[in-house]
């Protein structure tokens, strides 16, 4: 039997409690009263009491359905899940993963403060499962063991968020300053190895190139990575 209780996960919960007035709203309609404010105003302004005032009724009546704002975040987070929209896989693992990959982004896009939400916190809810499901059905062909298919559903999910996040709070504009402090600094001579590593690209140095851009050959040369055969002990 599933737990019931503050220590067990909210989907292993009763949707309200089982006391007092009859239900009037649901875990649904609070989800969505909670993501439209975070969508407007940013994680921050998201509270129980914020999210009772746009639905019109007061605080206490939300703890029925949620017990606390932990609940109402998992809950954010999984409901995000139902925008993907899955394809049967192609038999091409990768190329459906990385499909997979590039959904993530925009729906983190449309909600930026989802990637920082992802790195910090890891839910799997009904919407999750469904998400992990399909990873795994696009993993299907390859001999992986199942161990090494999570592990890549799991690096999937958080380098994701990490390019996202990053592309979102200006990280071109940041690797552009690092580039300009790191000529700089092999000016002064100090770092040789440094300079004989980049002196091919200070030759020709070309347009500085944008990790957002070049997510998905960086995520397919870690999933390869992680999905290869291991040399035995």
């Amino acid at each position: 039997m599933a737990e019931d209780g503050p220590g067990s996960v909210i989907w292993m919960r009763p949707e309200h409690a089982a006391t007092g007035r009859p239900a009037r709203r649901s875990r649904e309609e609070i989800t969505a009263a909670a993501l439209a404010i975070a969508d407007r105003e940013g994680l921050d302004a998201v509270s129980m009491r914020r999210v009772a005032a746009d639905l019109g009724t007061g605080a206490a009546s939300l703890y029925r359905y949620v017990e606390t704002r932990d609940d109402l975040l998992d809950l954010m987070i999984d409901a995000t899940g139902a925008e993907y929209g899955f394809a049967a896989p192609t038999g091409d693992w990768l190329a459906d993963v990385l499909a997979i990959g590039d959904q993530a982004r925009a729906i983190m896009r449309r909600h930026p403060w989802l990637p920082s939400l992802l790195i910090t916190r890891s839910v799997l809810g009904p919407n999750g499962l469904v998400l992990l499901e399909h990873v795994l059905a696009a993993l299907a062909p390859h001999p992986a063991s199942t161990a090494a298919k999570l592990e890549a559903f799991a690096m999937l999910n958080t380098v994701t968020a990490l390019f996202t996040q990053n592309e979102l709070t200006g990280g071109s504009q940041r690797q552009q300053r690092n580039a300009a402090y790191l000529q700089h600094a092999l000016a002064t001579g100090r770092h040789p190895r440094l300079a004989e590593l980049l002196a091919p690209a200070a030759a020709d140095p070309g347009p500085a190139p944008d990790p957002a851009g070049r997510y998905r050959d960086i995520m397919a040369r870690i999933l390869t990575g992680l999905l290869a055969p291991q040399p035995p002990a």
